[in-house]
């Protein structure tokens, strides 16, 4: 099986689409994704610097336009055209952060227009949202665990994104970041990242609501490819849960150790990192450490021919399938949770009703979407949660 990874925000490079211009399309391709992203992505991705690539308004469209036309030259992988359940069943698709959009595309739930289209205007809803308060990111390398979870709390920082390979990013206040690099944990290296806010986290809240307001307007389609979120590793059924997560995962941490974690089971021999790559190829590389799962970076056109061997390699495979271990139940909206009676142990058939979030505009329940066992309460009567936040943890239950 091939593993196809989409990169987020902070894989830009100044000057990173210039190599990639020579492509037949190329040029007409970006000026049209420009056009639907109302930016100029074309002179962003080739003269801008580091500063102007920054901004969060315009890199996301940037990274999910380059990310789906390098897609498209693969010829393995859908370009502006009608997707077909027929294809592609060999490849399991994941993004990180935004590449979740670049993900969603390709795996048939979102035409590229609305991917680009919704990128776009979550790239101004975040940007909006992070000036309303200095916030930023650093990448933590290294460390204890439980020593880095004392220290985030010490200085009001939150674990943002899970990355594997040894890597945490953590988000926040600008002045509790440079405390934290001040005097970060024993054995951990601190960096901060060129991004301009605290994404992932209760900061972006303004963001996610109006994503809420407008993606009611969307008509998702099912997954024809496999394909696995950010929030838990786990693969995405309906095309509607997939529109929710690109929702919810605005102001939720992302788990792409879970997501590496499952590609691993899933027993992939190959993966291949779109452009702008190399971030998500060296996570890869370090979480498989000593397996012989061969990571391509797609840095290039030079490396489209091996990545074209690798898709030919895969073609014709049937698709994997993947049962996770544990799934957790995520709130719908931010509110006060209220969990149901419901004893750790028990057997939970699907729709089985786990209690209700109450958010400032209304009441929602909250259910299993699946047979299985409840595992663990992760929340008690009273606490107030974000969309996204976990609830319960459930062992699907496995067919006999």
């Amino acid at each position: 099986m091939l593993a196809v990874l989409a990169p987020g925000q902070g894989a830009q490079k100044p000057g990173m689409l210039t190599p990639w211009l020579d492509l037949p399309g190329a040029e007409p391709f970006f000026r049209w994704a420009g056009a639907i992203a109302d930016a100029d992505l074309l002179t962003l991705g080739t003269t801008g610097d580091a500063e102007a690539i920054r901004d969060t308004a315009v890199t996301q469209p940037l990274v999910v336009a380059m990310s789906l036309f390098v897609a498209r030259e693969l010829g393995g992988l859908p370009g502006p055209v009608a997707h077909t359940p027929q294809t592609g069943r060999d490849v399991v698709i994941t993004g990180h952060s935004v590449g979740e959009l670049t993900a969603a595309a390709l795996a048939g739930v979102l035409s590229v227009e609305a991917a680009i289209a919704l990128t776009a205007v979550r790239g101004r809803a975040m940007a909006r949202a992070c000036a309303l308060t200095p916030t930023g990111m650093s990448a933590v390398l290294g460390g204890d665990p439980d020593e880095l979870a004392a220290a985030l709390e010490r200085h009001g920082l939150v674990a943002a994104n899970l990355n594997g390979g040894g890597q945490v990013v953590v988000a926040g206040p600008l002045e509790g970041l440079a405390a934290l690099k001040a005097e970060p944990p024993a054995r951990a290296k601190v960096l901060p990242l060129s991004v301009a806010g605290a994404f992932h986290t209760g900061y972006m809240t303004p963001a996610r609501e109006e994503l809420e307001g407008l993606v009611g307007g969307l008509r998702p389609a099912d997954p024809s490819r496999l394909l696995l979120s950010n929030a838990d590793g786990a693969a995405v059924g309906s095309g509607t849960a997939a529109l929710s997560r690109l929702v919810t995962q605005v102001t939720s941490p992302v788990h792409f150790d879970a997501c590496l974690a499952t590609l691993r089971d899933l027993g992939v021999t190959a993966a291949i990192e779109l452009p702008p790559a190399g971030a998500l190829a060296g996570l890869a590389k370090r979480e498989w450490k000593g397996s012989d799962i061969e990571v391509l970076a797609l840095a290039g056109p030079g490396d489209l021919d091996r990545a074209r061997a690798l898709i030919d390699a895969a073609r014709g495979r049937p698709e994997g399938e993947h049962q996770p271990d544990w799934r957790v139940v995520v709130s719908p909206v931010r509110g006060t949770v209220s969990p149901a009676d419901v004893p750790e142990g028990t057997r939970l058939p699907a729709g089985t009703p786990l209690g209700r979030v109450r958010s400032r505009r209304e009441e929602i329940n909250v259910s299993a979407g699946y047979d299985g066992v409840l595992a663990e309460w992760l929340v008690q009567d009273g606490d107030l949660v974000d969309a996204g936040d976990p609830l319960a943890r459930l062992y699907p239950e496995v067919p006999a």
